[in-house]
């Protein structure tokens, strides 16, 4: 064989090591968009990555005591947590899981349009909890956080602690949510949240059940995963062009109406 020939196939083989290496590193960095469940302004991304609710395992440590709802709860069942004017003339529903990363991503990108929306008037929105990544994971950080959030709500301070309890989500494996000191200690970063009858009513699990009752209410929903987001009944999360500014322009639309 030549030079000139040995050259050449050298350099082919150079050539497609380097391409090798190109294509790993777009796998890399695909995979890291998957998993991190990255939703900037775009609903549809984090479809992706939702919590398959499918083949969803029950938590072990589902309580048998009586359903106790949080204070305004309403909907069928009063399962539904209401934040906003009920005279508003349009509803965003929300099933949600405290514990999944989806959820945080969705929260992070439309947080502030939902509460400037709710604060107008102009939105109504319905929470709805339920305990996916206890099933699929195992613990009850899913539950106990809803507990709490439900307690929360008995005290008239759900939507903060709500927001403070996706800001401060640990990561998916982490059960940190399981442990009442931690629920406690992002109490207290909600003014007057932390107090003797929260503190009972998180300790007790008083809402346990109403939790439990809530996530059955799910499974038997046919939802694909959480979050799940409705729009006056139309499932916006499966919208690939839905963006805060486009949610925010069908409630103003839909106000004026």
């Amino acid at each position: 064989m030549s030079e000139k020939n040995r050259e050449g196939k050298r350099t082919a083989r150079e050539r497609l090591a380097v391409e090798r290496e190109k294509q790993k590193a777009a796998d890399k960095r695909r995979r890291a968009l998957i998993v991190g469940a990255s939703v900037v302004c775009v609903l549809g991304l984090a479809a992706v990555v939702g919590v398959v609710a499918a083949n969803a395992g029950k938590d072990d440590s589902s309580d048998a005591g009586p359903v106790v709802g949080p204070s305004g709860a309403q909907g069928k069942d009063g399962l539904a947590i209401p934040v906003g004017e009920q005279g508003a003339k349009s509803t965003l529903t929300v099933w949600e899981d405290f514990r999944c990363p989806a959820c945080k991503s969705f929260e992070d990108a439309y947080r502030s349009t939902i509460h400037e929306l709710t604060d107008t008037g102009k939105l109504k929105v319905e929470y709805h909890l339920a305990t996916i990544i206890d099933g699929n994971m195992g613990g009850t950080g899913s539950r106990n956080a809803a507990n709490a959030a439900a307690c929360a709500q008995d005290a008239g301070k759900f939507t903060q602690y709500h927001d403070v309890l996706y800001e401060n989500q640990p990561q998916e494996i982490d059960d940190a949510f399981a442990k009442n000191s931690r629920l406690f200690e992002l109490a207290n970063k909600v003014k007057g949240l932390d107090t003797p009858a929260f503190r009972k009513c998180v300790e007790d699990g008083t809402h346990n059940s109403w939790v439990n009752k809530s996530n059955e209410a799910f499974q038997k929903g046919g939802f694909s995963g959480t979050p799940t987001v409705l729009l006056n009944g139309k499932n916006i999360y499966q919208d690939q062009t839905m963006t805060p500014a486009k949610l925010k322009q069908m409630v103003e639309e839909a106000a004026k109406g």
